[in-house]
C-alpha cells in the first residue's frame, strides 16, 4: 500500500513562498496529476515529496508514517526525471537493473527482473543497445522500467513526456495509462499539459503560483472550476470569462453586461453583486439571423439535432475572426467590450462583420466572485440562511438553475 499525505507543506525561498500550505491526500492506486502553469511550483512540490528539496514546513505522510525529514532512499518512491538521466555507457539492460545492482541484488534475480519489466514495456528486443541508440519514446520507457523494476510503493514523475514530439507524446500517454491500469500502483506525476491531466489522471491538482486551487477528478475540475484560474487553464479555447454584475430588474434577478442579459430565476431579491460570467465556448447556442425562435441551433452540434432555447439571445455582437481547425470552427466575436469564442462542428455558418446571437443552457453557466476570483453557489430561498458551499459537493448548475434563490460568498478548495 502507498498512500501519501501532504499536510500544509510549504517551501520557501527568501521571502518567496514557491509552495503555500499545500495539504493533498494520494490514495493508494490513484494517478494524480499536479498541474498549472510554468513556475507554480509543481516539480517542487514532487520534490519534497519525493525528498530531494528539504519543506520549510509541513508534512509528508507515507502510509501514516512521517517522512518529511527522511531520506530518498527510505521513501519507497521511484523517480521518473524529465531528462531520462539514463547512465550513456551502459546498456538498456544495465541501465534498468542498475538499482538492483546498487542493493547488491543476485545476479539472477536481477537479470529475471530486467526480463519481466522489460517484456512488460516491450524493451525486450532493445536489451543490448545503448541510449544513444534509441527513439525518444524508447528512452523514456527505459526510464520508467529502472524506476519498475525497484517494485515500489508509488512512482514519482516529472514532466517525463516534455521532450517528446506530439505523436510520440499520445502513443506514450496510452502507455503509461495502461501501465497505471497493469500495476495499480500510486503514481504523482507532474505537467504543465492539460490534454495529459484530462486523459490519464484519475484526480487532477491544479497550482497556482505555490497555491492549490482546486483538487478534482478531471470531469469535475472542467464542469465546475472552483475558480477563474481554474475557468480560464481548462479548455481550448478556454472557457470565455466576461465581467458583469447580478441585479435584480421589475422581480427578475439577471446577470447584466454589455451585449449581455441573462435570466436566472424569475422572481426574488438579490443585491448587485459585481461577478465575472463565464460560460465555455463549446456551450454556446448559435442562433439564426434575426431570429430566437426554438429552432436555434447550439454552436457545438450540427442542425440535425435541433435544442430548445429560450425565446431571447443572452449574447449580442459582432463576428471578428473565424479559424478553420478542420473538423471545427471557432469564432472569435466582439460582444460589448468583450471578447467571446464559439466552437462547433464546421460549418459555423459565420463571416467576419456579421451580426450574432447566442444563446447558453442554463446549467452551463458560471458565476465568480470578482474579487476573489471563487466560484459563487446559491440555494433556493426556502432553504434558510446563505451558506459557503465545498466545491467538490456542489453541482454545476447550482450556480444559475433552479427555484428562486441567492447567490452566496465564493466556494473554497
Amino acid at each position: 500500500m502507498s498512500r501519501i499525505q501532504v499536510e500544509g507543506l510549504t517551501k520557501r525561498f527568501g521571502e518567496v513562498a514557491a509552495i503555500d500550505r499545500v495539504s493533498l491526500d494520494i490514495s493508494h492506486g490513484d494517478f494524480l496529476v499536479l498541474l498549472g502553469p510554468s513556475g507554480c511550483g509543481k516539480s517542487t512540490l514532487l520534490r519534497m515529496i519525493a525528498g530531494l528539496i528539504e519543506p520549510s514546513g509541513g508534512r509528508v505522510l507515507l502510509d501514516g508514517r512521517d517522512v518529511t525529514f527522511a531520506p530518498p532512499r527510505e521513501r519507497d518512491m521511484a523517480m521518473v526525471f524529465q531528462s531520462y538521466a539514463l547512465y550513456p555507457h551502459l546498456t538498456v539492460e544495465r541501465n534498468i537493473g542498475f538499482p538492483l545492482r546498487s542493493r547488491r541484488r543476485p545476479r539472477a534475480e536481477i537479470r529475471q527482473k530486467v526480463r519481466e519489466v522489460a517484456e512488460l514495456l516491450d524493451l525486450a528486443e532493445l536489451l543490448g543497445r545503448r541510449p544513444r541508440e534509441l527513439s525518444g519514446g524508447q528512452r523514456q520507457r527505459v526510464a520508467v522500467g529502472r524506476a519498475l523494476v525497484r517494485d515500489p510503493g508509488a512512482f514519482l514523475m516529472d514532466e517525463p513526456l516534455s521532450n517528446l514530439d506530439a505523436k510520440l507524446r499520445t502513443a506514450t500517454r496510452g502507455q503509461l495509462r495502461a501501465l497505471h491500469r497493469t500495476l495499480g500502483s500510486t503514481i504523482v506525476y507532474v505537467t504543465h499539459d492539460q490534454v495529459e491531466a484530462m486523459t490519464m489522471a484519475t484526480r487532477v491538482a491544479l497550482l497556482n503560483a505555490g497555491r492549490l486551487e482546486q483538487v478534482g477528478t478531471p470531469t469535475d475540475v472542467y464542469d465546475e472550476p472552483a475558480s477563474v484560474f481554474v475557468a480560464g487553464f481548462l479548455g481550448s479555447p478556454a472557457m470565455n470569462l466576461i465581467p458583469a454584475r447580478i441585479e435584480s430588474r421589475a422581480g427578475r434577478v439577471q446577470v447584466l453586461a454589455p451585449g449581455v442579459e441573462l435570466p436566472l430565476w424569475a422572481a426574488g431579491d438579490q443585491p448587485a453583486r459585481e461577478v465575472t460570467l463565464g460560460v465555455r465556448p463549446e456551450h454556446l447556442v448559435l442562433l439564426p439571423p434575426a431570429s430566437s425562435s426554438p429552432a436555434s441551433q447550439p454552436a457545438s452540434q450540427p442542425a440535425s439535432q435541433p435544442v430548445p432555447v429560450p425565446a431571447s439571445p443572452v449574447f449580442r455582437g459582432v463576428v471578428e475572426t473565424v479559424e478553420n481547425l478542420g473538423g471545427e470552427e471557432v469564432a472569435q466575436c466582439a460582444v460589448g467590450g468583450a471578447r467571446l469564442l464559439a466552437r462547433g462542428p464546421r460549418p459555423l455558418g459565420l463571416r467576419p462583420g456579421e451580426p450574432v446571437a447566442f444563446d447558453v443552457p442554463a446549467d452551463r453557466v458560471h458565476l465568480f466572485d470578482r474579487a476573489s476570483g471563487r466560484r459563487l453557489v446559491w440555494q433556493p430561498a426556502s432553504g434558510g440562511l446563505p451558506r459557503e458551499r465545498d466545491h467538490d459537493h456542489d453541482s454545476a448548475a447550482a450556480a444559475v438553475a433552479g427555484a428562486p434563490g441567492q447567490v452566496l460568498d465564493a466556494s473554497t478548495v
